[in-house]
């Protein structure tokens, strides 16, 4: 037995908290397309798409997916450059490879059903302990931990935890904590209540305390320290990257994209012919030299139509793009291809180069 986690507990309230949470989400529940029914594949798909994206960004991605790939069956099916197009603008494009590579697995290993053994759900690719307790829980009503950052804030608000969420060691405990305190009887509403109140009730800023349904057991309420709460500490600053890119038109008008290796950082995704730049040099030179060095033509750089900042976790990328037309040919075979500009449509553009697509559509 956790002694943290009991003395945390002492003189919590268990069997009223589950009843105040639950009673409450059955009444107030928002009204989403993957709590149509407990598919399981239909979950895994949500809380996949939902990990680091706000609902309302997820709900028209959700609906077309599931449109696309209606079942188990045809996800594994499809061809991965379709999948990726479906996930196009959602970003994290490696979850969607997990995602397919483990529907796979579960085509070919369980029969296309998805595992209900924490054990085996844990080996899927992609499938952290989050996903497997949320898939466990509300498909199949097993009482698992589906513990995300945003449980963890409820949580430590509820019952005054001062430890860093951010701090692997801490989620532990937070987890073991929802072991303790989850309704056996009714797992599913439980952890969605629990999401759904750090959605839309204890909000990272500003909590709504007097609207909260659980405010009698919040110690946090009872000492003011909801705005303190939780503790966090804050992420290094991502590291600055400077890119030129370049629209390379040949005589004929069309476009010159790349598709990006099949490992690594957005991979498997098109985009235009870009350079990471160094200290020193022109970005129109540095371009140049590398069009010539992986394409063997020339080009004549042009005018630059945009300039901007885009920021992954780790990373921030500082564009600058720039215009041009090819002297001579390239080969549109493999990995390179030139194509007319209604067919950039059919490709799948990381976030970046889907704004350089959109300032094409400006500039022509």
């Amino acid at each position: 037995m956790n002694e943290k986690v009991t003395e945390l507990l002492h003189l919590f309230d268990e069997k009223q908290f589950q009843y105040d949470l639950i009673t409450w989400y059955k009444n107030e529940q928002r009204n989403l397309p993957w709590r149509e029914n407990q598919d399981p594949y239909r979950i895994w798909v949500s809380e996949i798409m939902l990990q680091q994206t706000r609902v309302d960004t997820v709900i028209p991605y959700f609906e077309r997916f599931i449109s696309k790939f209606p079942t188990i069956e045809a996800l594994a099916n499809a061809e991965e450059s379709d999948v990726l197009k479906a996930w196009e603008g959602l970003g994290y494009y490696s979850r969607a490879r997990n995602l397919q590579s483990a529907v796979r697995e579960v085509a070919n290993t369980y029969n296309s059903v998805v595992p209900n053994n924490p054990k085996e759900i844990a080996k899927l690719k992609g499938v952290g302990p989050y996903t497997a307790g949320a898939i466990l829980s509300i498909a199949y009503n097993i009482p698992e931990p589906a513990v995300d950052g945003n449980v963890m804030r409820v949580l430590s608000r509820i019952l005054g935890i001062w430890e860093d969420i951010a701090k692997p060691s801490s989620r532990k405990t937070f987890e073991e904590v929802t072991r303790r305190i989850i309704s056996e009887e009714d797992p599913s509403s439980f952890n969605q209540g629990m999401m759904e109140l750090g959605a839309i009730i204890c909000t990272p800023k500003s909590p709504s305390c007097l609207l909260c349904p659980v405010q009698n057991h919040c110690r946090a309420f009872k000492e003011g320290s909801q705005e303190e709460l939780p503790i966090k500490s804050k992420k290094k600053a991502p590291r600055p990257v400077p890119i030129a890119v370049v629209v390379l038109k040949d005589l004929r008008g069309k476009y010159l994209i790349r598709k990006r290796p099949d490992k690594g950082l957005l991979a498997s995704l098109w985009e235009f012919p870009n350079v990471e730049l160094t200290e020193g040099g022109l970005k129109e030179d540095q371009l140049r030299k590398h069009i010539k060095e992986e394409y063997d033509c020339d080009v004549a750089i042009e005018d630059e139509i945009a300039a901007f900042d885009h920021v992954f976790s780790h990373l921030k990328w500082q564009l600058t793009v720039y215009i041009g037309t090819i002297q001579g040919t390239v080969k549109s075979e493999g990995n390179v291809r030139l194509v007319n500009k209604d067919e950039l449509e059919e490709f799948a553009f990381p976030v970046a180069h889907q704004k350089i697509v959109a300032t094409i559509e400006v500039n022509e």
